[in-house]
């Protein structure tokens, strides 16, 4: 094989188990039984797990395997109902035999694995010491990608040599590149973190090395990067030597006008305001006592999700932050769906004219708290499955069905949309 998808599927269906996979393994969360996950995996129509695969907390800079424990925790009074954040915390994980795990439960069940990184964004922040974390902050900017694919490397040359490497649908060098602490280089360039299209063209050289360097030593498996359609940018900024056109689209509208009237989003807006305070749930404490345990602040130091949107992702009362989006959907719904429309055009047409296969890996409403129902309700579900028909359309090799489709997310429950949908792909 030289980098073909003749032994992968036709289409890939893909649940994403990011790093909640790992973070979340305690006896009475989602992850402690895999193989349970698994055989509900495939029952829902999946066929394909997009996973951080913990390639720098393994294997760093190539090396390894890492022999001590990975220990993780929570954030204290912060994330308890905030999506991915509410991990229990207290578990104490052998990485590399539950990587190990989740390749012999993929092969069990004829499913496959698209491995990326979460470890310059959110992952750190669970650790249960920060000494991982600093290490990775450590890598000087210009660095940093090589040393994600170097660690990438060594994690599937590992997989090879237990026998899985069969079950690597492809690899991404890293989870949404422009986000995150990767973009440091552009930062230090003097690039806006506000310039999607600024900081994407700043890595790209960068970025293609990384990729060229996984090509070299995996000739055999897909490697590519992975950046989101949310803001319009040249499509000439990605790398030219990807083997996958991995993209994701959150669409907001709606969402970001509640972002930017509660000041989530908006600095210029004060929080909490009046509407934050319309939002909430009885009992919630003010936002100045609402903190990490003290000494932990390092957990969100550049992490893309601040203290603002926990709070109000914790505190909000579900049923008013959907009637919120409910009430004003009707003047944002055309222009969302024209969003999917020209960017996934957009996405597609770039796509065909280097012959690369399209996978939408992430979407399509926005980030909602756990508890709320808009994505999981008669619009979200509307917007999904426009999108959904829209990529199969356009010929796309996979999608997700929604973020939240995932063991970890309430809408795991809803089996029969997702056993409608995964079919429809499928059959596409």
């Amino acid at each position: 094989m030289t980098g073909t998808r003749e032994h992968l599927p036709r289409k890939l269906t893909i649940t994403m188990w990011d790093f909640s996979w790992y973070t979340m393994t305690m006896p009475d969360e989602p992850y402690h039984d895999l193989g349970a996950r698994f055989k509900e995996a495939v029952e829902r129509g999946y066929n394909t797990i997009r996973v951080c695969a913990m390639p720098c907390f393994l294997f760093p800079n190539g090396g390894g395997p890492r022999t001590e424990p990975l220990r993780f925790s929570n954030l204290g009074m912060v994330g308890v109902r905030t999506r991915w954040y509410n991990c229990q915390g207290g578990a104490e994980l052998d990485g590399t035999a539950h990587l190990l795990k989740l390749f012999e439960e993929a092969k069990k069940h004829d499913c496959y694995i698209i491995l990326t990184s979460w470890e310059y964004q959110q992952s750190p922040s669970f650790l249960k010491t920060p000494e991982l974390f600093e290490e990775l902050l450590a890598v000087p900017p210009e660095q940093r990608f090589l040393y994600v694919a170097r660690s990438m490397d060594r994690l599937v040359s590992f997989a090879k040599d237990a026998g899985y490497g069969d079950r690597i649908a492809y690899v991404e060098l890293h989870n949404e590149l422009e986000y995150g602490r990767l973009n440091q280089v552009a930062l230090d360039a003097g690039v806006a973190e506000s310039n999607t299209s600024g900081i994407i063209r700043r890595m790209k050289p960068y970025v293609e090395e990384a990729i060229a360097y996984l090509r070299e030593r995996h000739p055999d498996v897909l490697a590519t990067g992975c950046y989101t359609l949310n803001d319009p940018y040249p499509k000439a900024h990605v790398p030219d030597n990807e083997q996958v056109a991995h993209f994701h689209l959150y669409i907001n509208g709606v969402l970001q006008e509640l972002m930017e009237a509660t000041g989530i989003r908006n600095p210029d807006v004060p929080f909490p305001n009046p509407l934050v305070q319309s939002l909430l749930r009885e009992g919630a404490p003010p936002f100045a006592e609402y903190d990490l345990p003290e000494g932990e602040e390092w957990r969100l130091h550049g992490n893309p999700v601040g203290l603002k949107l926990l709070y109000l992702h914790d505190w909000a009362d579900p049923v008013k932050w959907d009637l919120y989006l409910y009430e004003r959907y009707g003047a944002h719904r055309l222009a969302m769906l024209q969003k999917i429309d020209e960017r996934l055009d957009e996405a597609a047409e770039w796509a065909i004219d280097r012959g690369l296969p399209v996978v939408i890996g992430e979407g399509y409403v926005g980030y909602t708290p756990l508890y709320a129902q808009f994505e999981e309700g008669p619009v979200g579900k509307s917007i999904a499955e426009y999108a959904v028909r829209k990529g199969m359309k356009l010929g796309f090799w996979g999608m997700v069905l929604c973020s939240n489709c995932a063991p970890h997310h309430p809408f795991w429950a809803d089996v029969e949309w997702q056993r409608k949908w995964n079919r429809y792909i499928l059959e596409s």
